[in-house]
């Protein structure tokens, strides 16, 4: 039944105004606006709705991944725009560099950042 439904994903955010200007001024993403709901367009025709919610709660896992040619680079270009990198040292768990980046031999070169809303994203390489 559901098998040929365009199906999107969506996520919660605690403020539309910063949301918007976070994703669509510092990411440069492709965003619309209507009815009080955002929708992210992104590269490959993907739609993503992002709404409003009173008792926002940021999600624990990463929300949007976003591959990229170079992970270093891509942190550099968003610390211009004043995104800040998460930096992990878990016992048994992620580590990451002071940049945010991880280079862990058994996953992608990968670096977690947060928006305004406490939601984690990420830009890693090599998967797409």
């Amino acid at each position: 039944m559901l098998s040929k439904s365009k199906a999107f994903s969506g996520f919660s955010v605690d403020d539309m105004s910063v949301a918007l200007a976070f994703y669509g001024e510092t990411l440069g993403l492709d965003v619309a606006e209507s009815d009080g709901l955002m929708t992210l367009h992104l590269g490959g025709g993907t739609d993503v709705l992002v709404y409003a919610k009173p008792d926002h709660t940021p999600a624990s896992f990463t929300i949007l991944n976003f591959p990229v040619k170079s992970v270093d680079q891509a942190v550099a270009e968003l610390k211009r725009r004043g995104v800040r990198f998460e930096v992990y040292d878990l016992p048994g768990g992620v580590k990451t560099d002071a940049n945010g980046i991880s280079r862990d031999p058994g996953g992608p070169v990968i670096a977690w950042f947060r928006d305004p809303a406490g939601n984690i994203l990420s830009v890693l390489e090599g998967m797409g």
